[in-house]
């Protein structure tokens, strides 16, 4: 076994795999941008090196870097986390040059899975079951449109490379695919730097099955079963699941073994996912699950793998890597109970819209009666340069009830603030009735959208906490210089008096709230810009104590400003000056934490003003265009 090892990551990742390696008595290597200098994985690790600027394209994805970085250290091998160079092949090439050792599978097998259509192709020969569709190399648009015709409508575009939803289109009409084939192609070739794509026929109720396996250099292949990510929003995971509910011992073998078979069939190592495409329309059948794609790298969801097997899948890699076999054969891995896992996000989800939360986190909270893995701490920072996930948060239990029930009351526990977080709308989606039953498909929450995400309004309980919290802290307290202790509190419980009234103001308006006696207490906490924050099943409701000032009051969408509501980068104009548009017209988007925001005109009207252009980057609340009402 080697004895230092070097994460190329950042965040909850790195300080996984650094948990590992010190349990096993190795060195841990950290690498960090300038906007991760305090960052909590640079504080778990022995050793940390500073690689450049906060862009990742300029520190945590420039090879030289990271192999500079290990060379200085004098590091062993380099685990690449996920995402980032983590599916790299050129990198993992780099690595082995440079006579480190690469916890990872060998570049071969990175190469002939990370392409779509060639892994479909590669599959087929194996005798793994795939998607029906197009996977041909011609490219040309009318091919594309008369193959779609071929498979018939609905059509799934897939970018050919990559992976994450990017560069995918769901295409229902043929009158739509040539603009659906255009917007994936851009996608495509911003994210991976290649535009081509895959047709595959969409299955119309399809849930997202996937199965951990794990080979050595030893012949040696094995699978630790399947899981569940079918709760997905623009095709990104949100809640995990092992084992999948609706699993029958026929289906699981069906899949299981396909899944082995297809690490073998590439002369895998380490630790890999297949990932399958299942039509859930009749419950899970052996006969109606295809091969999707494999991710050739641990992922993010693997905890819930862990907890229903007990193994340490880090702990599997680097022995792997290390060059010894796989620590158990297929029939000594045991499933054992239910666990799922949630992304908590610094999002705000309210109206459907999840834009990015960034600053500073003056109170983190997270429930500490399960696992977390987080990447931040209290006073951490949450940067708008990287994933905007916070925290994993992962229940287990003997039944899948019992699990969803136990995750379900932790993200109520959530308090976060002033950042914001889906960890309401994750909870919502737990004790949605067709996700307790099972019936669930990756269009769950676009199908519940509204429900998941309509704005939360506090309780009364909540209310009587917050007009509890203003009298204790009382108004001298809230405006005075000297420090009030209520201001030290990091959030804490209360009932109050009764026959008490207390006016207080949120989003602006007077709210009348009344300390109410034998309610329920809440976490409360008073900040020091003289607010009063009440924390309730994964919400934070602020309230202040005197109305806005006018210059608050000012401003928003009825002016015809359209403004930043996040730091980002824009990556698409649609309009110019002078332009008559509608009410809802996408006029730019703009990108941030890796995903794309439509910024809409907020009623009909003529473009008077255009400040922004492609590649700009903007903070949050800059004015990046104006718009005159329509006569």
């Amino acid at each position: 076994m080697f004895k230092s090892v070097l994460v190329a990551n950042r965040g909850e990742i790195a300080r996984r795999v650094f948990a590992t390696a010190r349990r096993m008595g190795l060195e841990t290597i950290a690498v960090y941008s300038e906007a991760d200098a305090g960052a909590a994985h640079v504080a778990d690790a022995d050793r940390a090196v500073l690689i450049g600027p906060a862009a990742a394209r300029e520190s945590y994805l420039v090879p030289e870097k990271i192999i500079a970085a290990a060379k200085a250290t004098d590091a062993e091998a380099i685990h690449p986390g996920y995402g980032f160079l983590s599916e790299n092949a050129d990198f993992a090439d780099t690595v082995i040059a440079a006579g480190l050792i690469w916890i990872g599978p060998p570049s071969a097998a990175i190469r002939a899975m990370g392409l779509k259509d060639a892994a479909k192709a590669l599959m087929q020969q194996a005798g793994v079951p795939v998607t029906p569709g197009y996977l041909g190399e011609n490219q040309d648009d009318k091919v594309l449109a008369k193959e779609a015709g071929r498979i018939g409508y609905p059509v799934l575009i897939k970018a050919v490379a990559g992976g994450g939803g990017k560069g995918m289109r769901r295409v229902d009409d043929p009158a739509e695919f040539q603009a659906a084939l255009t917007s994936a192609r851009r996608e495509a070739k911003a994210a991976f730097g290649d535009d081509r794509v895959l047709l595959e026929t969409y299955v119309t109720r399809p849930r997202h099955i996937e199965v951990q396996v794990f080979a050595d250099a030893h012949g040696n292949a094995v699978h630790l079963y399947e899981r569940d990510c079918s709760l997905q929003r623009r095709h990104q995971k949100v809640i995990e699941e092992a084992p999948a509910s609706g699993m029958d011992p026929a289906t699981r073998e069906a899949v299981t073994s396909a899944a082995v078979k297809a690490a073998l069939a590439v002369g895998y190592q380490g630790a890999g996912t297949i990932e399958f495409i299942a039509d859930a329309s009749d419950g899970l059948r052996a006969d109606r699950i295809w091969f999707m794609e494999m991710n050739t790298r641990l992922q993010v969801e693997h905890p819930v793998t862990e907890m229903v097997t007990g193994l340490d899948l880090v702990e599997w890699q680097l022995r792997v890597a290390a060059g010894e076999p796989l620590p158990l054969q297929q029939e000594q891995i045991r499933l054992t109970g239910h666990a799922v896992e949630a992304r908590l996000y610094a999002e705000n989800t309210a109206g459907g819209r999840f834009l990015p939360s960034t600053g500073r986190l003056d109170h983190f909270r997270l429930p500490a009666n399960l696992r977390v893995d987080t990447g931040v701490e209290e006073e951490g920072e949450v940067t708008p340069f990287y994933d905007p996930m916070i925290a994993k948060l992962i229940a287990y239990a003997p039944t899948r009830d019992a699990a969803l029930m136990e995750l379900a009351q932790a993200c109520e526990d959530v308090e976060v603030w002033p950042v914001r977080t889906n960890a309401n709308f994750l909870g919502r989606c737990l004790e949605t009735p067709d996700f307790i039953a099972g019936d669930v498909d990756t269009g769950f929450i676009d199908r519940n959208l509204a429900a998941l995400t309509d704005p939360a309004e506090p309780s009364a309980a909540a209310l009587s906490a917050a007009a509890a919290g203003a009298m204790l802290a009382g108004d001298d307290a809230l405006i005075e210089a000297e420090p009030s202790p209520w201001r030290e509190l990091a959030g804490f419980r209360l009932n109050a008096e009764p026959s008490t009234s207390v006016r207080l103001f949120r989003g602006g308006e007077a709210v009348v709230c009344e300390v109410v006696d034998d309610v329920q207490p809440r976490s409360v906490l008073v900040t020091e810009a003289d607010e009063i924050v009440v924390f309730e099943a994964g919400e934070a409701f602020a309230f202040a104590t005197h109305p806005p000032s006018a210059d608050q009051a000012e401003g928003g969408a009825s002016d015809g400003q359209v403004r930043a509501p996040m730091p980002g980068k824009v990556t698409a104009v649609a309009v110019k000056v002078g332009d008559t548009v509608a009410k809802g017209q996408t006029l730019l988007t703009l990108e941030a934490m890796k995903m794309e925001y439509a910024l809409t005109a907020p009623f009909d009207g003529k473009l008077a003003t255009l400040s922004a252009k492609v590649g700009d980057q903007v903070v949050e609340g800059a004015v990046l265009a104006t718009l005159d009402p329509a006569a």
